[in-house]
């Protein structure tokens, strides 16, 4: 995959917001919304039926609603990366998102360079956090105590890691640095910091010695 002619679903349940959205990414000639949701339950079996670069998803969905619609998109396609659109950031959200496999949020009303600038970051397979959702984030690993056991250095909870998130945490368990992370993935380092925080908050664990316990016992 590339980043020309992405391949986009939409999931979205207020229909001018979503066709405003659609007309607004019909002027990037490389991006395309291929498929358009109004709740999770289509969304998951449109996303069965053909592969998308981009799950662009509404939190405040009807059903079942888009924090579940998250989990089950992530769960059926792990590497498929999915941008939260919302209009609240409240703490407890964020970390909600992190827990249910979203790569980050915009919130609705951020400006269309910005948005699309997200999609293709995430695409890219970044996270797009803004600067209170990692600073949430950080407070999250930073209050975290929980003690590494045979019983939670489980392969499932590796498996929930995105393609880059797994390659960082092998760059991480080779002692390399998060600049020299980014030089060897053509990133920035606050890029890799952002991704590091997922990783302990998907692992479960305080910081980078435990994360790489579970890395190394996974292997």
């Amino acid at each position: 995959m590339t980043l020309d002619h992405l391949k986009i679903l939409l999931v979205e349940d207020d229909e001018l917001f979503r066709l405003g959205l659609q007309v607004r990414l019909q002027q990037e000639t490389k991006i395309a919304v291929l498929a358009e949701a109004n709740d999770g339950e289509t969304a998951i079996d449109l996303a069965k039926q053909q592969p998308f670069d981009l799950v662009l998803l509404d939190i405040g969905l009807p059903g079942l609603g888009g924090l579940e619609t998250c989990r089950q998109l992530k769960l059926n396609h792990p590497n498929l990366p999915i941008l939260v659109l919302t209009s609240r950031n409240e703490r407890s959200l964020i970390s909600r998102l992190v827990t249910a496999g979203a790569q980050g949020y915009c919130l609705k009303g951020v400006a269309a360079e910005t948005l699309i600038l997200a999609m293709r970051s995430v695409i890219a397979g970044a996270s797009w956090w803004d600067a209170a959702a990692t600073a949430e984030i950080h407070n999250i690993f930073q209050n975290q105590s929980s003690e590494i056991t045979p019983e939670n250095l489980s392969g499932s909870k590796v498996d929930t890691l995105t393609r880059r998130e797994k390659e960082i945490l092998l760059l991480m368990s080779e002692q390399k640095t998060n600049q020299e992370i980014a030089d060897l993935l053509y990133i920035s380092s606050g890029t890799v910091r952002v991704h590091i925080h997922t990783i302990l908050h998907k692992l479960e664990v305080s910081d980078r010695k435990q994360a790489i316990a579970i890395h190394n016992n996974h292997l």
